[in-house]
């Protein structure tokens, strides 16, 4: 009997750890799968080049340039350092230096790729933090609900969540982010308690929050939306103890909460001149910054409900082929219909029990605050957020953990593990939809349009395109690195980013004065050119009368034929 009851012990001891284990090797197998399949995009080329410690602005404008130059950035430095991160970052575009300087660290241990940056190395940060954050939302859920259930529900959804595979498969810094929202939570949570219960919050408590909370705004800006909500959700609980305790301000806790909210102040305002100085900031978010009409008003319902329902499930809705896009979607809502009220049952029973009411209410309250936050801004401010689904990073661990709560109580039930199971079989399959590029797709595919240019060009080829931002710079590096990894030198490319101030005919006069030093034959492509043309390329043919477009790339062909072909 001694002997069944040690092992007993033993066993009960580590069953949580070797779950826990388990949904982390899902979850890490899940974001290091096809890693590099996907083509990276202009952000992430924003990533790789300040991470590197180089800069975009030695790509040389307004002249025809060979693809070795347009893709100098892309090339590691020796000599280059964290100094030089900070340097560039701060001079050219919006972000602060967190995740940069951990990727120039990171990104040393990796080799080269045809003497370029080593994508895998730079996305598979982001995919190991990405599936750090499966044990810390463990551990988060846990400290909220006390439930062993709760916790790993929470982490085995997070782990094959296609919105988190989504992001982990991106080099960009919102999986980093993501660990600090958690970690800031925690730390609110606990002090949500203290403060209905009258407590002293403790030093270590304290301290934590601030330290996440500073880590936090050094890592994206958009971190100070969570500390937003954590804001109004403190609002309301103070509300609530007015009426028993005009005082309630003076009270314990919130002296040392009162600490934390300065120093996190004092923590965010020190990057307000580095963001103020910054003159590129406008111009590389004016793509959520568009103004609406008609029905275009509707459209961040749409988005942000997009956004919400791929936190847990998303189908082959991206395909190629139209039969699977349909199918896909009537699954989708075959789904919603029937994982909806069961999700909804869960989080009324939270609701009516005394021990998780109060943690329930307080999350709800985070998740339902900051989706104000966006349509305030969405609506009120002229700013979208709802554009950008990376954004809901700023919350989705609430929703994590509130799923975990939800399905526990549906896991309790008669009959309820097997509805858990479909979920998150569900939850597998929509990874796997992402991982292979059917879901969540890059909206730029460089692939598809390099493989387009070799189909269809003979000659020599010129692609020009109109330069605001390094964003375009990226947009170009994007297709000049496609014929370098694929080694493709027939047909030969060259590129023109033609600078577009406030006067676009200025792109005009420069992409003339190109063409009229390039030997003929070539072709021009024209991509996302947008500058007015007139009789430029008047001795050019024109290929279709109408723009054509292949993921992120508007095109336009024109054949420019020698003087002896045309006399032919």
């Amino acid at each position: 009997m001694r002997l069944y009851n040690w092992h007993s012990t033993i066993s009960s001891r580590w069953l949580h750890p070797l779950l826990l284990l388990i949904w982390l090797i899902i979850g890490l197998s899940l974001r290091l799968t096809n890693l590099t399949a996907k083509p990276p995009w202009t952000d992430e080329f924003s990533t790789l080049v300040f991470s590197l410690g180089n800069s975009f602005l030695g790509v040389p404008l307004d002249q025809a340039i060979a693809p070795d130059i347009l893709l100098q950035p892309l090339q590691p430095q020796p000599a280059a350092n964290l100094h030089d991160v900070w340097t560039n970052l701060t001079h050219e575009t919006n972000h602060p230096p967190i995740y940069f300087a951990l990727a120039h660290l990171w990104m040393q241990f990796f080799p080269t790729q045809q003497g370029l940056v080593s994508l895998w190395g730079a996305r598979s940060l982001a995919a190991i933090l990405g599936a750090v954050s499966i044990p810390v939302i463990y551990v988060f859920s846990w400290i909220s609900f006390r439930s062993r259930v709760v916790a790993h529900l929470a982490a085995v959804m997070m782990a094959v969540s296609p919105y988190a595979i989504f992001l982990a498969q991106e080099a960009r810094h919102y999986t980093l982010a993501i660990l600090w929202v958690i970690a800031s939570l925690t730390c609110f949570v606990i002090a949500t308690r203290h403060i209905q219960t009258q407590t002293q919050l403790p030093i270590t408590i304290a301290l934590g929050w601030l330290i996440s909370n500073a880590l936090g705004i050094a890592t994206h800006y958009f971190f100070v939306l969570t500390l937003c909500t954590e804001g109004l959700v403190f609002i309301v609980l103070a509300g609530r103890q007015i009426p028993n305790n005009a005082k309630v301000f003076l009270s314990p806790p919130w002296r040392r909460i009162y600490g934390v909210v300065l120093g996190t102040f004092v923590a965010g305002i020190v990057w307000l001149p580095v963001f103020l100085q910054n003159s590129y900031g406008e111009q590389l978010t004016n793509w959520i910054q568009q103004p609406r009409q008609g029905f275009a008003w509707l459209s961040p319902f749409f988005q942000a409900f997009a956004a919400w329902v791929t936190m847990l499930y998303l189908l082959p809705v991206e395909a190629p082929q139209l039969w699977i896009v349909i199918a896909s979607g009537l699954v989708m809502l075959i789904f919603l219909i029937w994982a909806a009220p069961i999700l909804v049952r869960g989080l009324k029973a939270n609701l009516q029990q005394p021990d998780t009411r109060f943690v329930t209410q307080v999350l709800m309250g985070i998740v339902v605050g900051a989706i104000a936050l966006f349509f305030v801004f969405t609506y009120f401010l002229g700013i979208d957020l709802t554009r950008g689904a990376r954004y809901n990073f700023v919350y989705f661990p609430a929703v994590i953990t509130l799923l975990g709560a939800s399905l526990a109580v549906t896991w309790r039930s008669p009959q309820g593990k097997k509805a858990v199971i479909i979920i998150w079989l569900m939850g597998f399959v929509s990874a796997v939809t992402v991982i292979c590029n059917l879901g969540y797709q890059k909206y730029y595919r460089p692939d598809l349009f390099v493989k387009l240019v070799h189909q269809t060009s003979q000659v020599p080829i010129l692609i020009a395109t109109t330069q605001v931002t390094h964003v375009q710079i990226g947009e170009m590096m994007g297709i000049a690195r496609e014929f370098r990894v694929r080694n493709i030198n027939s047909p030969s490319p060259l590129f023109l980013l033609a600078h577009q101030d406030i006067d676009p005919n200025i792109s005009t006069s420069t992409l003339e004065k190109t063409l009229n030093t390039l030997p003929r034959p070539f072709d021009l492509w024209l991509v996302n050119f947008h500058a007015p043309l007139g009789k430029v390329i008047k001795e050019c043919a024109s290929d279709t009368q109408a723009l054509s477009g292949v993921n992120g790339y508007e095109y336009k062909i024109y054949h420019c034929a020698s003087k002896w072909e045309k006399l032919q």
